[in-house]
């Protein structure tokens, strides 16, 4: 056993108290948030008031901005870059979640949501209902002016875009299905049995190419969408929340490990670190749901319409990498978290770009938030059935 591997598996004891019940947390925080947003509305508008603006446009939410930070540090401190430059020892694992995750992934994402929202629950979501979201960044339409399906409008003195309600959802998965891999899979490659000390790499690799395709395929895919196309904001949004822990949690690493130790860093920091994503994630749903309460409260079955088409994805990448895994002949303690790599989305990312882009009570932001209400349970049963035909693979196979 590796000494990566060692400690990973030292650290990846299972589930945290956060992890195990996450789908709990959210709940409560939908619940917290609605609440919030009911009782407490002038709360909820003056949070959502302190941001940064470009013109009339908010374009940075400061509260959001602080808590999607504490979600992406703890995971980028954990990316040794060292790791990922020996990946080209595995070729063949790390080659088939990087296929599956951006050459399959955000297309079949694109076409399950438009399927199900746009035609199959168009009826229930209501063909004419409609939502706001932001103004791209650095564009400044008059009233009344179309961009893409969008109408400019004023509300409360800011111009915003008025789209069809299922598109705006559609925006949402569509950020969900570009953003693979949440730091969770180290969770599930090891409940899975799987090779941790890979699992690791591929989610370094996986989060090195979101800074390179992100953007392109988030700009593509919503322009397909006919969705406003913020290419700015997306290069922004990337550059906040992906690049900027990034590079904090790179300098973090070097530094501590080379003041206190590799195993001080692992157990000690680390362990710290921990619950931060989590509570960030939380306290960033409270917010969210304060925006959305309304939508809920009068339509319920919207967070179901927006998880049936997410949970087949799911399980239809999920299927795709591991049989793809099988036909390559790799050792099932490559092939499982390969395809748990695919079938899970970094939903942190996604609510991220979805609330800078589309603002924090944009349908958009909702959809993202409920890939986070689906993540623990759809991949729970994954692990489950991952461990169930281990028998399907070779246990010596080929790493490469």
């Amino acid at each position: 056993m590796s000494q990566d591997r060692a400690c990973l598996v030292k650290e990846s004891k299972g589930l945290t108290f956060f992890e195990r019940y996450l789908t709990i947390w959210v709940l409560l925080c939908i619940a917290a948030g609605i609440f919030l947003g009911k009782t407490a509305p002038s709360a909820a508008q003056f949070l959502d008031g302190l941001a940064i603006y470009v013109g009339e446009a908010p374009v940075v939410s400061i509260p959001i901005a602080i808590c999607l930070f504490f979600m992406m540090y703890p995971i980028m401190v954990k990316i040794d870059f060292a790791e990922v430059l020996k990946a080209g020892k595995a070729l063949r694992p790390v080659g088939l979640t990087l296929f599956v995750n951006w050459a399959i992934k955000p297309f079949t994402m694109y076409a399950i949501s438009v399927f199900f929202m746009g035609v199959l629950f168009i009826n229930f979501i209501g063909p004419d209902a409609i939502d706001y979201v932001k103004m791209p960044l650095g564009l400044d339409l008059p009233e009344g002016a179309s961009h893409g399906v969008g109408k400019v409008v004023i509300i409360n003195g800011v111009k915003m875009l008025e789209v069809p309600l299922w598109r705006s959802y559609l925006a949402g998965c569509i950020l969900l299905g570009i953003a693979p891999c949440t730091a969770m899979v180290l969770v599930w490659g090891f409940l899975a049995r799987g090779n941790d000390g890979l699992t690791l790499v591929m989610v370094a690799i996986n989060s090195l190419t979101m800074l390179v395709l992100y953007g392109p395929l988030g700009g593509f895919l919503l322009g397909v969408g006919r969705l406003p196309v913020p290419w700015q904001a997306l290069l922004l949004s990337i550059g906040i929340y992906v690049a900027l822990p990034l590079v904090a949690g790179y300098y973090t690493r070097r530094l501590l490990i080379a003041a206190k130790g590799e195993q001080w860093f692992q157990e000690k920091f680390l362990h710290v670190l921990t619950p931060v994503t989590i509570t960030a994630l939380l306290i960033t749903l409270v917010l969210l749901f304060s925006f959305k309460g309304e939508v809920i409260v009068s339509n319920p079955l919207t967070i179901l319409w927006i998880a049936i088409p997410l949970f087949i994805q799911t399980n239809l990448i999920f299927w795709l990498g591991y049989l793809a895994a099988r036909i390559l002949k790799l050792r099932y303690e490559d092939a499982a978290p390969a395809a748990m790599i695919g079938a899970s989305n970094h939903f942190e990312v996604a609510i991220a770009t979805a609330t800078m882009l589309f603002g924090l009570s944009s349908g958009a932001a909702l959809a993202t938030v409920v890939g986070v209400l689906i993540e623990v349970p759809v991949m729970l049963m994954l692990v489950k059935i991952c461990l169930g035909t281990q028998h399907w693979f070779s246990l010596t196979g080929s790493k490469a």
